[in-house]
């Protein structure tokens, strides 16, 4: 005989045998108990939905705070580069204006993550915004302190007219 042909192996099981009853199945081992696993998965299911719920609401809460810490960071940074108009100072200010402006134009795509029916990203949106207007404000004011905004009239003497001249003076003998 052809080896492996013709000879049943005698030491396999089969497992999946479908004229096997349950008396045959294996026994559950100690300790285990059999419940309902449609009750079990579904409040599983429902718990691990519940958790999911929660984690994706507060890390919306944390990235709506995030520009907070930003906001103290670029606050130090512009009073530790002085109040005189340098390379360093105007850089530091223009890089305060640009965060928060590119931080507003993709404030759908932070918030992607978070998108579910289950949780309100309206209000961590809302703070994502006011934080970052207020970094915004924060360069602004920077800006102004540097002397880089037109706030004085002296700003705009080219396109003032002409002060209206009050009083004239005349008479007296011209002296050459």
């Amino acid at each position: 005989m052809e080896k492996g042909k013709g000879l049943a192996r005698r030491w396999a099981v089969e497992l999946h045998d479908a004229s096997s009853s349950a008396s045959h199945a294996v026994p559950d081992p100690p300790g285990f108990t059999r419940s309902a696993p449609d009750a079990d998965d579904a409040g599983g299911a429902r718990q691990r939905k519940d958790s999911e719920t929660a984690w994706k609401a507060q890390k919306a809460w944390e990235v709506a705070q995030a520009p907070f810490k930003n906001l103290m960071m670029m606050g130090f940074m512009m009073w530790m580069a002085g109040s005189t108009v340098h390379l360093f100072s105007i850089g530091i200010t223009f890089s305060a204006l640009w965060q928060p402006i590119s931080a507003l134009r993709s404030v759908g795509k932070v918030f992607e993550p978070f998108k579910d029916p289950r949780v309100d990203t309206i209000a961590p949106k809302l703070l994502f915004i006011a934080l970052n207007l207020a970094a915004m404000g924060l360069g602004v004011w920077k800006l102004n302190t540097l002397g880089l905004l037109p706030t004085n009239p002296s700003d705009w003497v080219s396109s003032l007219a002409p002060a209206r001249e009050v009083e004239y003076a005349g008479g007296g003998i011209p002296l050459i």
